[in-house]
């Protein structure tokens, strides 16, 4: 080994923290996973992107780190015994998805550091006492900036100009903790009379609300808008299924709500802020306190318009539209 090469390794040893130095004494170190999601496709590639990420950073599963996933499927109870299981396995790190996750993890534990990835609201809810300077053993990844909610509804009236009705999608359980993205609400309830838009929230409670609530919604002038929240990714087939039925332009903040038949996204590039994530998880492991690490926002975003779902609408939209996506999927 060169010399530079044994120094800068020595003086990584020395900077780790004794409870790492235990585990690497192991030939590991654990690292938890709480999902907010379903165990499907979707989650998979997140989890993957992780598992990437520390890979570029020299952490290598089944030779320095192991991982331990639980999937919450939407369900708060869930995630919070999934939460309580993970931290009885004493873990070094937890990287936490969702809201609900991270509350259930920040519930169970005052000292593991909790890295959330896809938060939207993470001061309002309680996890940091500041984007800058989080406090306490939370920080992590922004899931969107509350004003790119001003931009779905601008987009959404440059697809429909004679759109006069847009309904907005959220979780009322998920609002009532905070989340269900309800900081972007307030900004599309500001926004909305400069746009001559009336805004009409539908809070969801249960899957079975969301057919009938998009069918009494239906007119000749009506959009729609599904906030981010686990509840509408968890239950995205019959939101997608919905919305084609009627024939209502519907703006979603994923690009894969468009995959599966969806009309338009316009949102993170989600697998880059996991494979961003691996970086804090990096320097959390080798010694650094996640007070010290502020909360990021997302740097990627994009456009993803689906061919075959615009057909189907008879919606002509402009080619400058067009122009602007970063992916049309035919």
């Amino acid at each position: 080994m060169r010399r530079r090469e044994f120094i800068a390794g020595l003086g990584a040893a020395i900077a780790l923290p004794v409870a790492v130095k235990a585990q690497q004494s192991a030939g590991v170190m654990r690292i938890g996973v709480l999902m907010g999601i379903a165990d499907d496709a979707v989650g998979q590639s997140r989890t993957a992107s992780l598992r990437e990420g520390m890979q570029t950073l020299g952490w290598k599963e089944g030779v320095n780190t192991e991982y331990h996933v639980r999937w919450a499927e939407g369900d708060v109870d869930r995630a919070k015994r999934f939460a309580a299981e993970l931290v009885a396995l004493r873990p070094l790190v937890i990287v936490a998805n969702s809201a609900p996750a991270t509350l259930a993890l920040k519930e169970a534990t005052k000292s593991i550091p909790i890295v959330f990835v896809q938060v939207n609201d993470p001061v309002g809810q309680g996890l940091v006492e500041s984007l800058a300077n989080p406090g306490g053993n939370v920080t992590g990844f922004l899931n969107f900036e509350p004003a790119i909610a001003g931009k779905w509804l601008e987009l959404l009236k440059e697809i429909a100009p004679r759109l006069t009705r847009v309904g907005v999608l959220y979780s009322q359980a998920s609002a009532s903790r905070g989340g269900g993205g309800r900081v972007h609400l307030s900004v599309l309830q500001e926004a909305s009379p400069r746009l001559g838009i009336e805004l009409m929230p539908i809070a969801l409670t249960d899957a079975s609300d969301i057919a009938p609530a998009i069918g009494r919604f239906t007119t000749d002038f009506s959009g729609l808008i599904v906030l981010p929240d686990v509840f509408n990714t968890v239950n995205r087939a019959v939101i997608i299924e919905a919305a084609a039925a009627h024939r209502i332009p519907t703006i979603y903040p994923y690009r894969y709500f468009v995959a599966d038949g969806g009309f338009v996204s316009y949102g993170v590039e989600i697998n880059d802020l996991y494979r961003r994530a691996a970086s804090y998880v990096d320097r959390l492991l080798r010694g650094e306190k996640p007070d010290r690490l502020p909360v990021q926002a997302p740097t990627k975003l994009q456009l993803v318009l689906n061919a075959k779902t615009l057909k189907a609408l008879g919606l002509d939209l402009p080619p400058m539209l067009f122009s602007r996506a970063d992916e049309v999927i035919e």
